[in-house]
């Protein structure tokens, strides 16, 4: 079953009604000739769906938007740029690459900075040439940034000044674009603020040829097996996943404004262009797909953050009469249980919550209840999805908060066995999606790419089950993935750092519950033979190898060999059910 296609299930009859409206104003959005028409294209040997109204290319959407003039579009502290503003250095930058680096489609170029400005300027100017934006981790360590710029050979890389202090001398990057940097620059390397003239900048944009299928993105991820891989996003699937943002939001809409107009009520008032507060970062897909792209759309400002600070963000949504707050669950928790809250004025936010991990069902209630104009949000996606493949919100995922929403509309979803065979409605089996905005593929990595898409349709690693209703209920995960707060830990990647330490015999990393961060990475370790480690130990030796967020925070020393099954796969889920609710674990510091 795909999209919104099933009857309303039994049930709650006031339930069951708020779902069949949304269901009902999907089928007419979606129906040939309405706004969200689709038809089957070929996309890449694909049977694949294809909105009708599309644009070819991202370019299109970020000249609509450059010409909004001096209505507000970036806020970062006391800095405040306009859409004219930005347009101009996004022209500058652009016009730059081209003439003294020669970039042009197909090529690439690298993102390594904080949630500054000038990553949102370079995006657009690199992607507006037809070259792929590299998004490198900010949280990376200098080998992790080395590896992805090895991976991704990048023509240029924009970085800020901290991450250029991360790389080594000998580093072999390529040519360097440096901003946010006190101090002396090393030979070779531009300036920012030499490289931009705003003043100097060139009325249009360099011209360009861009395809629906070329890259538009590199953005890393973990998979189950070796390091980080470069997933290709292109310009359809950017283009299609904003479209399908649109959607779900004109399908609420819609179908609310039916039920007002049938119980004589006056339509809800429009809130205008989003004010966007953004504290999850821009090199994730939820950062820069999910939330640069659709406030770049619709004319909204959008409100960096240079690192997540709950007091922080309640002042930056009082000054800012901030109308939606898109990040991690964690982030929504921490917001309504600050001792700021109250004191705040939130009655400006409209909707509350993003994607990266599940909303509890109780913190669904929690947003519903705390905001006084609001609703909650959620989007279940991957970095292969290039953003949501499911989305749902307001009173309509209150009415079913166990559920990550419909599929959308150019997506195609169903249910597997372990043998791929398609499982009857409500039955568990590893989700598959097929659409527009699948990836192209694992960059250098084809092994890893023939075995994640297989006819167009995109293994998630994810155990779920599709309702009668034509829902989608995330259940577990296959994949061998923590996810912390929003960012994934590979599990392979901080065990084999582990195995670096002779005294350690076994270990196996998995995820244990946490309140805050929805997971927390644990660490299972047994020692050699009369070997000694403490968690001190463990702690010096991942500084420098791992990113912080990949550390594990609970570490049991075992006296045993770990739990394997027959093919000696070490059994976590046994370990996490065993060990996550002791208390006396080595914990290591944050």
């Amino acid at each position: 079953m795909t999209g919104a296609e099933g009857a309303s299930g039994a049930g709650d009859s006031a339930v069951d009604t708020v779902i069949a409206d949304f269901n009902r104003a999907y089928a007419e959005l979606t129906a040939p000739g309405a706004p969200f028409a689709w038809t089957v294209h070929d996309v890449r040997g694909v049977p694949t769906r294809v909105f009708d109204s599309a644009p070819p290319h991202m370019r299109v959407i970020w000249e609509l938007a450059g010409a909004k003039g001096d209505a507000e579009y970036l806020v970062y502290g006391s800095e405040r740029y306009s859409y004219s503003d930005a347009a101009a250095r996004v022209r500058s930058l652009a016009h730059h690459l081209r003439d003294e680096h020669a970039v042009g489609r197909g090529d690439r170029v690298a993102i390594g900075m904080r949630n500054y400005p000038e990553w949102v300027i370079s995006y657009w100017a690199i992607t507006s040439l037809g070259a792929a934006a590299v998004a490198l981790n900010s949280w990376w360590t200098g080998p992790e940034l080395e590896f992805a710029l090895a991976d991704s050979s990048p023509v240029v890389a924009i970085l800020d000044g901290e991450r250029l202090e991360r790389l080594s001398q000998n580093a072999g990057t390529p040519a360097l674009i440096v901003t946010r940097h006190e101090g002396d620059l090393p030979a070779g390397v531009s300036r920012w603020d030499d490289v931009v003239d705003v003043a100097g900048a060139p009325a249009r944009l360099p011209a360009a040829e861009i395809e629906p299928d070329d890259d538009i993105g590199i953005f890393y991820t973990s998979g189950t097996t070796g390091p980080p891989k470069g997933a290709q996003t292109t310009h359809r699937g950017s283009i299609h996943n904003l479209l399908n943002l649109a959607f779900i939001k004109y399908c609420g809409d819609a179908a609310r404004a039916r039920r007002l107009v049938e119980q004589g009520l006056a339509p809800e008032e429009d809130p205008g262009a989003p004010v966007t507060l953004l504290p999850v970062p821009l090199f994730h897909v939820t950062g820069c797909t999910c939330v640069l792209h659709p406030v770049t759309a619709t004319g909204g400002r959008l409100i960096l953050m240079h690192h997540w600070d709950p007091a922080e963000a309640l002042r930056l949504i009082e000054r800012e009469r901030v109308t939606t707050v898109t990040g991690v669950p964690t982030m929504s928790r921490e917001l309504l249980r600050h001792p700021d809250w109250g004191g705040t004025d939130t009655s400006s936010v409209r909707s509350m919550g993003g994607g990266g991990a599940a909303l509890q069902p109780d913190l669904v209630a929690r947003i519903d209840t705390s905001l006084r104009r609001g609703s909650p949000v959620t989007g279940y996606g991957l970095t292969e999805t290039t953003g949501i493949a499911t989305a749902i919100g307001s009173e309509f995922y209150v009415a079913k908060p166990e559920s990550v929403g419909p599929v959308v509309p150019c997506m195609e979803a169903k249910v597997v066995d372990a043998d791929g065979n398609d499982v009857a409605t409500g039955e568990q089996g590893e989700l598959l999606l097929r659409g527009p905005n699948v990836i192209k593929g694992y960059l250098n990595n084809p092994e890893a790419t023939a075995e994640a898409i297989v006819d167009g349709w995109f293994r998630t690693g994810d155990i779920a089950e599709i309702d009668v209703d034509g829902w989608i209920h995330i259940k577990d995960r296959a994949k061998d993935v923590v996810i912390r707060g929003g960012e994934n830990v590979h599990c392979a990647e901080v065990e084999a750092a582990l195995h670096e330490l002779d005294e350690v015999a076994e270990v196996a990393v998995f995820g244990v519950p946490d309140d805050r961060l929805g997971e927390e990475v644990a660490a299972a370790v047994m020692l050699g033979p009369d070997a000694e480690l403490t968690a001190d130990d463990l702690t010096a030796h991942l500084t420098g190898r791992l990113a912080r967020f990949k550390h594990p925070r609970h570490v049991w020393f075992l006296d045993e060999p770990l739990p394997r099954n027959a093919n000696g796969k070490f059994l976590k889920r046994d370990l996490r059910a065993r060990l996550a609710p002791q208390t006396e674990t080595a914990v290591l510091p944050e």
